[in-house]
C-alpha cells in the first residue's frame, strides 16, 4: 500500500531501523523490522510506528486507513470534552445604582460558574471621566463580591473612555454559598438598596449636570473594604 510523505506517521518501508517493539491487545514484543514487516503482509495490513522517539519505536500491525480514523475519532471526543470557554461582558455607567448592580452582579456569578470570564468595565461619557476614580472603587467592589466565585486577571485599567477589570472562575470544586446564606445576603442588598434610594431623593446636582453624589458615589464607601479585602484574597 502506497502512502504520501506528508503522512505524520510513518509506515511501511519508511520505516527504517533495525527492529520494532509491536504492541498489541496480548502484550508487546520486539522483533526485527524485516521480520514485522513480513507479518503485515501476511496479516494484510499495515506496519505503522506510533512511537518513533521510543527505543525500540513503538509499532502496530493495523489497517493505516482505520487507524488513522481511530486517531481523528479520538481527537474528536477530547475535543467535544472540552469546555469552551468564553469572556462575557458586564458594563457600568457612571450612574449605575444599587438595583443595577446588583442585577448584574448575579449575572457574572453565573457566568463563572458556567466556567466563563468575566470584563467588567465603566463606561466614562463627557466630564464624567473626571471621576474615574470612583470607577475604580465600583470595579473592585464588584471583584471583591465575586472572590467565592473567580479570581481577578487584571486589576481596572482606564483604556480610553472605559476602565476594565477582568475576572476568572475559579477551578471547579469551590464550595457554594448556602441558599439560607444567599437569600440573608440579598434581603441586606435590598434593605441597603432601599436606603440609598431614599437618600438618592435628596440629592443635587452641580451646574453642569454632573450628580455630587449617588451612582458610582454611592459605592465610594465601599471601596477601601472591598480593595482591602481584595488584596488579602490575592495574596492568599
Amino acid at each position: 500500500m502506497k502512502h504520501e510523505k506528508t503522512n505524520h506517521y510513518r509506515v511501511n518501508e519508511q520505516i527504517r531501523v533495525k527492529e520494532v517493539r509491536i504492541v498489541s491487545d496480548n502484550g508487546s514484543t520486539v522483533i526485527p523490522t524485516r521480520q514485522a514487516l513480513e507479518m503485515a503482509r501476511n496479516e494484510g495490513v499495515d506496519l505503522v510506528e506510533i512511537s518513533p522517539n521510543a527505543q525500540p519505536p513503538v509499532c502496530r500491525l493495523i489497517d493505516y486507513s482505520k487507524f488513522l480514523y481511530q486517531q481523528k475519532k479520538r481527537a474528536k471526543e477530547l475535543k467535544a470534552k472540552q469546555v469552551k470557554q468564553e469572556v462575557k461582558e458586564i458594563r457600568f455607567g457612571p450612574q449605575t445604582d444599587e438595583h443595577d448592580y446588583n442585577f448584574k452582579l448575579k449575572h457574572a456569578k453565573e457566568f463563572l460558574e458556567e466556567g466563563n470570564k468575566v470584563r467588567a468595565f465603566v463606561f466614562f461619557r463627557g466630564r464624567s471621566i473626571l471621576f474615574k476614580e470612583q470607577g475604580e472603587v465600583l470595579l473592585l467592589r464588584f471583584a471583591n463580591d465575586l472572590e467565592e466565585y473567580g479570581k481577578v486577571e487584571q486589576m481596572p485599567a482606564l483604556e480610553g473612555k472605559r476602565m476594565f477589570i477582568y475576572i476568572a472562575p475559579k477551578k471547579s470544586g469551590v464550595v457554594k454559598k448556602s441558599q439560607q446564606k444567599l437569600d440573608r445576603e440579598r434581603r441586606e442588598a435590598e434593605a441597603k438598596a432601599q436606603q440609598k434610594l431614599q437618600q438618592s431623593n435628596a440629592e443635587t446636582s452641580d451646574d453642569n449636570g454632573i450628580p455630587t453624589s449617588g451612582g458610582l458615589f454611592a459605592n465610594a464607601k465601599n471601596g477601601a473594604d472591598a480593595l482591602k479585602k481584595l488584596n488579602e484574597s490575592n495574596e492568599q
